[in-house]
C-alpha cells in the first residue's frame, strides 16, 4: 500500500502506515502515569498510558482527581472513582440519554466522552442541580408530576430538561418533544415528564423554587 503524505512535507494528516506506526510504539511504551511525546512525520503527538495517569476534573464547582486509564469513559470516572452515581449506565453506547451531564452548560453522553478529555471543562451532574439542600425547579416539578418509574432514566432526563430550558425558556409542548428527542423513558412517563418541563418554565420565570 503507497504511503500517502503532504506534498509540502507537513504532517496535515497521518496516514494509515504513520498511524500503524503510533500504535506499535503504544504497545511498546512501559506502563506510566504521565504523557510521552514522539514524532511522527515531523510532527508531536502526545501518547498517553497504556498505564494510569493523572485525571483532573472540575464537576459541579469542586475539583476531583485521580489516576485513570486513558480509556475511561466520564461515566466510569464519575461513578467509579467519584461516587457520583446519578448519572445511570443504560445502553452505554450513547443512544438512550439516562448519562447526560452538563459539559460546559451542553448536554452530553457521559458514557460517550472518555474522562481525560473532559479536563479543563466545567461538568454538571445532576447532584450539581440542587443549592444547599432545595430542589431545583425541575427536580421539584418530575415529583410534582410524578414523571418517574424505574428512576433510571430520571437523572439524565431531568439534567436534559435544565440545558432545554436554559435555552428555551418558553417552550410550547412541540418543542419539548423536539428538544427533548435524545432522552428515552422506557417506562413511557412522557406525559409527566413534559407536563413537569412545562411547569419548571414557569416557576423558573417567576423565580419561585420550593422544598
Amino acid at each position: 500500500m503507497r504511503d500517502h503524505r503532504p506534498s509540502d512535507g507537513r504532517a496535515a494528516s497521518l496516514s494509515r502506515r504513520e498511524f500503524l506506526k503510533i500504535s506499535g510504539l503504544s504497545l511498546s511504551l512501559p506502563v506510566v502515569t504521565d504523557f510521552r511525546v514522539i514524532r511522527v512525520a515531523g510532527a508531536e503527538v502526545k501518547i498517553f498510558g497504556p498505564g494510569k495517569v493523572p485525571v483532573t476534573l472540575n464537576i459541579n464547582g469542586k475539583t476531583y482527581t485521580a489516576h485513570l486509564e486513558p480509556r475511561v469513559t466520564l461515566l466510569e470516572a464519575l461513578r467509579d472513582a467519584f461516587h457520583l452515581t446519578g448519572a445511570k449506565r443504560v445502553c452505554d453506547r450513547g443512544t438512550c440519554g439516562a448519562c447526560t451531564v452538563l459539559m460546559d452548560g451542553r448536554p452530553v453522553y457521559a458514557c460517550s466522552v472518555l474522562a481525560i478529555d473532559a479536563q479543563r471543562r466545567s461538568i454538571t451532574t445532576v447532584e450539581g442541580l440542587m443549592n444547599e439542600g432545595r430542589l431545583h425547579p425541575i427536580q421539584r416539578a418530575f415529583i410534582d408530576n410524578d414523571a418517574q418509574q424505574c428512576g433510571f432514566c430520571t437523572p439524565g432526563f431531568v439534567v436534559a430538561c435544565k440545558a432545554f430550558l436554559d435555552k428555551n425558556p418558553h417552550p410550547t409542548p412541540e418543542d419539548i418533544r423536539k428538544g427533548l428527542g435524545g432522552n428515552f423513558c422506557r417506562c413511557g412517563t412522557y406525559m409527566g415528564i413534559r407536563a413537569a418541563v412545562l411547569q419548571a418554565a414557569g416557576m423558573q420565570k417567576g423565580g419561585a423554587s420550593h422544598d
